[in-house]
């Protein structure tokens, strides 16, 4: 351990703008203006996001003698639509809606947060106000929305939590996929060591799952589907169709016991083509749609009949 490194004890566990605050005793604008200078270390790493999450135990180290680096270019970010209480963002495939260790720094989280702050000229007196209310998986492309106020943050948790909230996807599964709706109760471990649906009687910690299934096209050996979601569980569409059998194109986690053919693709085939909710201040129906990217459309050429 270096000398000026200190250990993170578990009570300072989360953003590193907390475990910096309370390991020198500094203000919240001092720990955030280090970070974002270039002076904080975790392990042998820079980090400059004050957001990014550390673990009790993480080495963390600063020196105020390190010489301050021009402000990093933000990382390019899609806005679809931002206001003062909402911000849409296309996300790309390959890159997570929040951090889930402290080495994943580059975010689409902290890519909007990085917009936000060059759109206002306010890098370094203090990070955006910005509300998480809904996740894509890392390798899901599409339409994410952020809240940039209590009300947002308030009434897009409400619309979440009550199912209100219109979401449906694209993806390319395996196999000949007819329409339907799938329903069952989603719990953390199956039995495998994965999630996946209750079978008989569900326990009380599972959640029940609702997914509306479209035929859209058959392709050679898969089908473009539309998925709709009327409950928002955690990889909830790659359970469903893959538990009925036909696990999505580039599928990784929700394969075991498929026997077919596996239709190579270069990530997850699963797009958030449309979103849509109540703005929280106007009170108007809004609704987005995202036409698939570029990756997920060579796949699709390819497999067409």
């Amino acid at each position: 351990m270096g000398a000026n490194e200190k250990i993170v004890p578990a009570e300072l566990a989360g953003p590193l703008d907390r475990a910096v605050r309370g390991l020198w005793g500094v203000s919240w604008g001092k720990a955030r203006a280090w970070i974002e200078a270039g002076k904080v270390r975790v392990g042998r790493e820079v980090v400059r996001d004050p957001t990014t999450r550390v673990t009790a135990g993480a080495g963390v180290a600063m020196d105020e003698r390190a010489p301050r680096k021009g402000a990093r270019a933000a990382a390019p970010v899609d806005i679809v639509h931002a206001d003062a209480h909402v911000v849409v963002v296309s996300k790309p495939a390959g890159v997570s809606t929040v951090p889930y260790e402290e080495s994943n720094v580059d975010t689409l989280e902290a890519r909007v947060r990085g917009w936000l702050e060059n759109k206002a000229g306010a890098r370094g007196r203090g990070r955006p106000a910005l509300g998480i209310v809904h996740r894509l998986d890392k390798e899901t492309s599409g339409l994410v929305v952020f809240t940039r106020s209590w009300l947002a943050k308030q009434s897009l948790s409400s619309q979440f939590r009550h199912h209100t909230v219109h979401r449906r996807y694209l993806a390319i599964a395996h196999g000949d996929v007819r329409a339907r709706t799938i329903r069952s109760f989603l719990m953390e471990d199956r039995g495998d060591g994965l999630r996946g649906s209750a079978r008989g009687t569900p326990p009380s910690s599972a959640r029940e799952a609702i997914t509306h299934v479209e035929r859209i096209e058959a392709l050679e050996g898969a089908t473009l589907v539309g998925c709709r979601l009327e409950t928002g569980r955690t990889h909830q569409i790659r359970i469903h169709l893959s538990e009925g059998g036909h696990p999505i194109v580039g599928e990784r986690v929700y394969v075991r016991g498929y026997a077919g053919p596996v239709i190579e693709a270069p990530r997850l085939m699963l797009h958030a083509a449309e979103l849509g909710f109540v703005h929280p201040a106007t009170e108007r129906e809004m609704r987005w749609e995202l036409p698939m990217p570029d990756d997920m459309r060579a796949v699709l050429e390819r497999l067409r009949v």
